[in-house]
Protein backbone atom coordinates (compact mmCIF):
# COMPACT_ATOMS: atom_id res chain seq x y z
CA UNK A 1 0.00 0.00 0.00
CA UNK A 2 1.45 3.59 -1.14
CA UNK A 3 0.42 6.90 -0.42
CA UNK A 4 -0.38 9.17 -3.36
CA UNK A 5 1.70 11.73 -3.04
CA UNK A 6 4.27 14.25 -4.94
CA UNK A 7 7.31 12.08 -3.96
CA UNK A 8 5.61 8.52 -5.26
CA UNK A 9 6.80 9.79 -9.14
CA UNK A 10 10.78 9.52 -7.37
CA UNK A 11 10.38 6.35 -6.41
CA UNK A 12 8.81 4.53 -9.39
CA UNK A 13 11.02 5.82 -11.89
CA UNK A 14 14.55 4.46 -10.14
CA UNK A 15 16.65 1.60 -11.83
CA UNK A 16 15.31 2.69 -15.27
CA UNK A 17 17.64 4.50 -17.16
CA UNK A 18 14.85 5.84 -19.98
CA UNK A 19 12.21 6.93 -17.34
CA UNK A 20 15.35 8.39 -15.04
CA UNK A 21 16.60 10.42 -18.17
CA UNK A 22 12.73 11.66 -19.07
CA UNK A 23 11.81 12.56 -15.64
CA UNK A 24 15.10 14.49 -15.82
CA UNK A 25 14.50 16.18 -19.08
CA UNK A 26 10.95 17.29 -18.23
CA UNK A 27 12.08 18.44 -14.49
CA UNK A 28 14.54 20.64 -16.03
CA UNK A 29 12.88 21.95 -19.13
CA UNK A 30 12.01 25.74 -18.79
CA UNK A 31 9.42 25.03 -21.35
CA UNK A 32 7.71 22.47 -19.83
CA UNK A 33 7.80 23.92 -16.69
CA UNK A 34 7.07 27.54 -17.47
CA UNK A 35 3.53 26.32 -19.25
CA UNK A 36 3.13 24.03 -16.33
CA UNK A 37 3.17 27.46 -14.20
CA UNK A 38 0.81 29.17 -16.56
CA UNK A 39 -1.27 26.25 -16.22
CA UNK A 40 -1.50 26.99 -12.36
CA UNK A 41 -2.24 30.58 -13.28
CA UNK A 42 -5.22 30.05 -15.75
CA UNK A 43 -6.55 27.41 -13.54
CA UNK A 44 -6.13 28.12 -9.90
CA UNK A 45 -5.37 32.06 -9.99
CA UNK A 46 -7.85 33.09 -13.16
CA UNK A 47 -10.52 30.60 -12.65
CA UNK A 48 -9.89 29.13 -8.98
CA UNK A 49 -10.20 25.69 -10.02
CA UNK A 50 -7.70 23.02 -8.23
CA UNK A 51 -4.26 22.98 -8.61
CA UNK A 52 -2.90 21.84 -12.55
CA UNK A 53 0.65 22.22 -11.53
CA UNK A 54 3.73 20.50 -11.54
CA UNK A 55 3.00 19.31 -8.06
CA UNK A 56 -0.61 17.93 -10.13
CA UNK A 57 2.00 16.38 -12.66
CA UNK A 58 4.07 14.78 -10.09
CA UNK A 59 2.04 13.19 -8.49
CA UNK A 60 -0.27 11.84 -11.21
CA UNK A 61 3.16 10.52 -13.26
CA UNK A 62 3.63 9.04 -9.51
CA UNK A 63 -0.06 7.06 -9.13
CA UNK A 64 -0.06 6.31 -12.77
CA UNK A 65 3.36 4.03 -12.93
CA UNK A 66 2.59 2.80 -9.64
CA UNK A 67 -0.80 1.13 -11.24
CA UNK A 68 1.04 0.51 -14.15
CA UNK A 69 3.46 -2.15 -11.97
CA UNK A 70 0.47 -3.72 -10.37
CA UNK A 71 -1.29 -4.21 -13.97
CA UNK A 72 2.07 -6.02 -14.89
CA UNK A 73 2.52 -7.73 -11.99
CA UNK A 74 -1.22 -8.70 -12.83
CA UNK A 75 -0.06 -10.26 -16.19
CA UNK A 76 -1.52 -7.42 -18.29
CA UNK A 77 -0.31 -7.19 -21.46
CA UNK A 78 0.03 -3.27 -22.26
CA UNK A 79 -1.26 -2.03 -25.65
CA UNK A 80 2.56 -0.19 -26.43
CA UNK A 81 4.06 -4.20 -26.08
CA UNK A 82 0.89 -5.55 -27.30
CA UNK A 83 0.84 -3.35 -30.57
CA UNK A 84 4.47 -3.94 -31.35
CA UNK A 85 5.49 -0.55 -30.29
CA UNK A 86 8.11 -1.15 -28.11
CA UNK A 87 8.87 -3.12 -24.12
CA UNK A 88 8.01 -3.08 -20.91
CA UNK A 89 10.43 0.24 -19.98
CA UNK A 90 8.52 1.88 -22.98
CA UNK A 91 5.47 1.28 -22.04
CA UNK A 92 6.61 2.90 -18.64
CA UNK A 93 7.93 5.97 -20.30
CA UNK A 94 4.55 6.69 -22.39
CA UNK A 95 2.76 6.13 -19.21
CA UNK A 96 5.28 9.03 -17.07
CA UNK A 97 4.97 11.01 -20.08
CA UNK A 98 1.64 11.36 -20.31
CA UNK A 99 0.74 11.79 -17.09
CA UNK A 100 3.36 14.36 -16.49
CA UNK A 101 2.53 16.67 -19.00
CA UNK A 102 -1.51 15.90 -19.01
CA UNK A 103 -2.38 19.20 -18.06
CA UNK A 104 -0.19 21.31 -19.69
CA UNK A 105 -2.73 22.54 -22.16
CA UNK A 106 -4.33 24.66 -19.06
CA UNK A 107 -1.43 27.21 -19.66
CA UNK A 108 -3.34 28.13 -22.79
CA UNK A 109 -7.56 27.85 -21.58
CA UNK A 110 -9.61 25.20 -19.39
CA UNK A 111 -11.33 24.94 -22.51
CA UNK A 112 -10.54 22.13 -24.83
CA UNK A 113 -6.99 21.70 -23.14
CA UNK A 114 -6.57 18.16 -23.72
CA UNK A 115 -6.72 19.59 -27.59
CA UNK A 116 -4.10 22.30 -26.45
CA UNK A 117 -1.55 19.89 -24.34
CA UNK A 118 -1.02 17.50 -27.51
CA UNK A 119 -0.38 20.73 -29.63
CA UNK A 120 2.31 22.28 -26.98
CA UNK A 121 3.75 18.52 -25.98
CA UNK A 122 4.28 17.59 -29.14
CA UNK A 123 7.04 20.16 -29.33
CA UNK A 124 8.49 19.26 -26.55
CA UNK A 125 8.30 15.63 -26.84
CA UNK A 126 9.69 16.40 -30.49
CA UNK A 127 13.09 17.83 -28.61
CA UNK A 128 13.16 15.52 -25.80
CA UNK A 129 12.43 11.97 -27.33
CA UNK A 130 15.62 11.85 -29.34
CA UNK A 131 17.93 12.17 -26.32
CA UNK A 132 16.24 9.24 -24.83
CA UNK A 133 15.90 6.93 -28.59
CA UNK A 134 18.57 8.39 -29.79
CA UNK A 135 19.15 5.83 -32.98
CA UNK A 136 15.31 4.92 -33.33
CA UNK A 137 13.63 7.48 -35.27
CA UNK A 138 10.97 4.82 -36.44
CA UNK A 139 10.35 4.16 -32.76
CA UNK A 140 10.62 7.73 -30.86
CA UNK A 141 7.86 8.98 -34.06
CA UNK A 142 5.48 6.00 -32.64
CA UNK A 143 6.04 7.01 -28.58
CA UNK A 144 5.35 10.30 -28.92
CA UNK A 145 1.72 9.49 -30.36
CA UNK A 146 1.42 7.51 -27.77
CA UNK A 147 2.03 9.84 -25.29
CA UNK A 148 0.13 12.20 -26.87
CA UNK A 149 -3.21 9.67 -26.67
CA UNK A 150 -2.95 9.83 -23.12
CA UNK A 151 -2.97 13.30 -22.91
CA UNK A 152 -5.88 13.44 -25.45
CA UNK A 153 -7.60 10.59 -23.67
CA UNK A 154 -7.57 12.64 -20.33
CA UNK A 155 -11.10 14.02 -20.42
CA UNK A 156 -13.49 11.95 -19.07
CA UNK A 157 -15.81 12.65 -22.25
CA UNK A 158 -12.55 10.85 -24.54
CA UNK A 159 -12.63 7.19 -24.45
CA UNK A 160 -8.90 5.85 -23.79
CA UNK A 161 -7.88 3.37 -26.47
CA UNK A 162 -4.54 2.27 -25.05
CA UNK A 163 -3.63 0.43 -21.38
CA UNK A 164 -1.06 3.61 -21.13
CA UNK A 165 -3.72 6.46 -21.61
CA UNK A 166 -6.22 4.50 -19.31
CA UNK A 167 -4.30 4.38 -16.65
CA UNK A 168 -3.21 8.28 -16.93
CA UNK A 169 -6.96 8.90 -16.99
CA UNK A 170 -7.47 7.51 -13.57
CA UNK A 171 -4.03 8.32 -11.94
CA UNK A 172 -5.28 12.21 -12.72
CA UNK A 173 -8.46 11.14 -11.07
CA UNK A 174 -6.78 9.76 -7.99
CA UNK A 175 -5.14 12.96 -7.11
CA UNK A 176 -8.17 14.06 -5.19
CA UNK A 177 -6.99 14.83 -1.56
CA UNK A 178 -7.28 18.09 0.43
CA UNK A 179 -3.81 20.12 -0.94
CA UNK A 180 -5.40 20.34 -4.35
CA UNK A 181 -8.34 22.94 -3.13
CA UNK A 182 -6.11 24.53 -0.60
CA UNK A 183 -5.59 27.70 -3.01
CA UNK A 184 -8.55 27.85 -4.35
CA UNK A 185 -10.20 28.00 -1.03
CA UNK A 186 -7.68 30.61 0.50
CA UNK A 187 -8.98 32.78 -2.37
CA UNK A 188 -12.30 32.61 -1.57
CA UNK A 189 -13.87 29.25 -4.00
CA UNK A 190 -16.02 27.74 -1.59
CA UNK A 191 -17.68 24.98 -3.83
CA UNK A 192 -18.60 21.22 -3.95
CA UNK A 193 -15.47 21.04 -5.63
CA UNK A 194 -13.26 22.55 -2.80
CA UNK A 195 -15.07 21.55 -0.05
CA UNK A 196 -15.38 17.72 -2.03
CA UNK A 197 -11.46 17.93 -2.19
CA UNK A 198 -10.87 19.71 1.50
CA UNK A 199 -12.31 16.16 2.99
CA UNK A 200 -10.44 14.13 1.43
CA UNK A 201 -7.62 13.31 3.98
CA UNK A 202 -5.13 10.84 1.76
CA UNK A 203 -5.33 8.57 -1.02
CA UNK A 204 -3.49 5.27 -1.04
CA UNK A 205 -3.06 2.27 -4.08
CA UNK A 206 -3.35 -1.17 -2.87
CA UNK A 207 -1.61 -3.86 -4.61
CA UNK A 208 -4.37 -6.92 -4.50
CA UNK A 209 -3.54 -9.40 -6.77
CA UNK A 210 -5.50 -12.05 -5.68
CA UNK A 211 -8.43 -10.06 -6.71
CA UNK A 212 -10.11 -9.40 -10.02
CA UNK A 213 -9.62 -6.15 -9.08
CA UNK A 214 -5.95 -6.06 -8.66
CA UNK A 215 -6.11 -2.25 -8.44
CA UNK A 216 -7.42 -0.87 -4.91
CA UNK A 217 -7.91 3.08 -4.22
CA UNK A 218 -8.69 3.70 -0.53
CA UNK A 219 -10.00 6.87 -0.07
CA UNK A 220 -9.97 8.70 3.76
CA UNK A 221 -12.08 11.29 4.19
CA UNK A 222 -13.07 13.65 7.12
CA UNK A 223 -16.90 13.58 5.92
CA UNK A 224 -19.55 12.70 3.24
CA UNK A 225 -18.71 15.71 1.20
CA UNK A 226 -15.42 13.64 -0.41
CA UNK A 227 -18.12 10.94 -2.15
CA UNK A 228 -18.15 14.30 -4.64
CA UNK A 229 -14.55 13.49 -6.08
CA UNK A 230 -14.76 10.04 -5.28
CA UNK A 231 -18.32 9.59 -8.29
CA UNK A 232 -18.19 12.41 -9.78
CA UNK A 233 -14.65 12.62 -10.80
CA UNK A 234 -12.63 9.68 -10.45
CA UNK A 235 -16.13 7.70 -11.26
CA UNK A 236 -16.27 9.61 -14.97
CA UNK A 237 -12.54 8.70 -15.66
CA UNK A 238 -12.54 5.40 -15.18
CA UNK A 239 -16.17 4.66 -17.11
CA UNK A 240 -14.29 6.38 -20.26
CA UNK A 241 -11.09 4.51 -19.44
CA UNK A 242 -10.22 0.69 -20.58
CA UNK A 243 -9.16 -1.00 -17.25
CA UNK A 244 -12.06 -0.01 -14.74
CA UNK A 245 -12.79 -3.47 -14.36
CA UNK A 246 -9.09 -3.63 -12.83
CA UNK A 247 -10.05 -1.43 -10.12
CA UNK A 248 -11.98 -1.16 -7.46
CA UNK A 249 -12.56 2.44 -5.10
CA UNK A 250 -13.65 2.10 -1.38
CA UNK A 251 -14.34 5.39 0.49
CA UNK A 252 -13.74 5.43 4.37
CA UNK A 253 -14.63 7.48 7.11
CA UNK A 254 -13.05 7.32 9.90
CA UNK A 255 -11.75 3.81 8.86
CA UNK A 256 -15.32 3.03 8.19
CA UNK A 257 -16.28 1.69 4.74
CA UNK A 258 -18.84 4.31 3.49
CA UNK A 259 -18.94 3.93 -0.49
CA UNK A 260 -17.27 1.45 -3.09
CA UNK A 261 -17.04 2.26 -6.22
CA UNK A 262 -16.40 -0.68 -8.96
CA UNK A 263 -17.82 0.06 -12.54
Amino acid sequence: MVIVSEELVYRNVLGYNKLEKMLEFLERDIETQSYLSMANIMAVSRLLFNDHGVVHSRIVAGSALEMHKILSEYGIEHSVIKDMVGDIEDSMLVTLAGAYLHDIGNSIHREMHHLHGCLIADKILSRILPKIYVNDARKRYKIKQEILHCIFSHDENVLALSTEASIVKIADGVDMAEGRARLPYRTGKVDIHSLSALAIKKVHIVKNLDSSRPIKILVEMENEAGIFQVEEVLGKKMRTSGIAKYVEVIALKKGIEIKALAI
